[in-house]
């Protein structure tokens, strides 16, 4: 049972490193875009506002879906979505159609945040927190990674073979995810590993959907998850951007989304400690108002070092960030709603990585690129109040 469950949980964390890669690959690639299709910063960013009306469709049919036809088939869905996208992508199809393509990978991503999440989160294992803050850090380390590459084949003529590696591993998470869940629900893949899923009520999922929008605790967390999520993409997105306008930067700026992606894994592993001493509630507020002055510094400091190293730092406090989201919620939502509640904020995150990079986008196209620095301090001071009123303690449906 214990290498059943280990399987499980690396099929888990590969779906969170495909999640990761598709996030982090962008960024290097949007001056390429620019270039090849001749659009500006409004029009490519139409990329995101596709990719949000992917992940929105996402949100709102995660629960339904995985209620009728349970997680195993779900995820298996999701894969062949993001699949579906890059098989477009990397044939450099006309413009309009390389944006409607990215409706795929927005549906896909809120399925696989949304059922990778939800799954761990549901699993009462002593050591839930380390597990969900290193499923965290694999996202982040896909993220990492996909720069890189993605940073090789901006320069060279065929760009756009860059999706095919995203298709390859993308292949490779959809086999595994049928190997070792092979399409069953939820439930029966706690059973294998003998543990008993959490007690539902029997009612149907109009009524289970009904109890879950009467919390407001989860729309808050919805709330968070949406505008932290969408901060952190937007960062990886158009930091390439910003510092080869801003700071003069060269055709290798795109490693420096890596570096943020690297602080992002490097910080949800290293700050575990830290996150047990101060207490997980009251640490969220430490990281953000160490992002916050971090961000500070590369808007005033005009210094392409500076900036590289402290847009690293961003990554390394904000990592933590969102695990702790997930823990929080697993703690103080009812446990028959844990799944679904999961489910639901993480779709939200997925959709704010569509919608903050096209704000981020829409504005620099009327106020230049060097506004991205203010856009995210304000995303970061809505992030510090919505967590303060995020409530602390069990929260019941009546």
């Amino acid at each position: 049972m214990k290498r059943k469950a280990m399987f499980q949980f690396a099929t888990l964390c590969l779906s969170i490193y495909v999640s990761g890669w598709n996030d982090g690959a962008l960024g290097p690639l949007l001056p390429r875009l620019q270039a090849v299709y001749d659009v500006g910063y409004a029009v490519v960013s139409l990329i995101f506002i596709v990719s949000c009306i992917g992940s929105i469709v996402g949100s709102c049919t995660y629960l339904y879906l995985t209620d009728r036809f349970g997680f195993g088939k779900v995820v298996v869905v999701a894969s062949v979505a993001l699949m579906a996208a890059y098989a477009l992508e990397a044939g450099a199809v006309p413009f309009p159609a390389f944006v409607v393509a990215y409706f795929f990978n927005g549906f896909g991503t809120a399925y696989l945040n949304a059922g990778s999440n939800a799954f761990l989160a549901s699993m009462s294992v002593g050591k839930a927190s380390t597990r969900m803050g290193v499923m965290h850090a694999i996202y982040g380390m896909g993220a990492m990674c996909s720069p890189l590459v993605a940073t090789q084949f901006a320069n060279l003529p065929r760009w756009s073979l860059v999706f095919l590696t995203h298709l390859g591993i993308t292949l490779a998470n959809g086999v595994l995810q049928i190997a070792v869940f092979r399409f069953r629900s939820q439930e029966d893949c706690f059973k294998e590993i003998g543990q008993m899923p959490p007690e539902e009520e029997c009612e149907g999922w109009l009524e289970r959907y009904k109890k879950l929008f009467r919390l407001r605790t989860v729309h808050l967390m919805a709330l968070f998850a949406f505008t932290y999520v969408g901060h952190e993409v937007s960062v990886g997105s158009w930091i390439v951007t910003y510092i080869i306008k801003e700071r003069n930067g060269g055709p290798s700026s795109g490693y420096i989304s890596s570096g943020f992606f690297g602080g992002l894994m490097l910080g949800r592993v290293a700050l575990l400690w830290f996150n047990k001493l101060v207490g997980e509630r009251r640490v969220v507020f430490v990281y953000i108002l160490a992002v916050i002055s971090l961000e500070l510094v590369v808007w005033f400091v005009p210094s392409l070092f500076a900036g590289a190293i402290s847009v690293s730092f961003v990554g390394f406090f904000l990592g933590p960030i969102y695990p702790i989201l997930m823990n929080h919620a697993g703690r103080v939502l009812p446990g028959d709603l844990i799944s679904g509640a999961i489910g639901w904020v993480a779709s939200w995150g997925a959709a704010g990585a569509a919608v903050f990079p096209f704000i981020a986008g829409a504005v620099a196209s009327k106020a230049g690129i060097g506004s991205l620095q203010p856009v995210l301090i304000a995303m970061m001071g809505l992030l510090f109040i919505v967590w303060a009123c995020v409530p602390g303690g069990r929260q019941y449906t009546k």
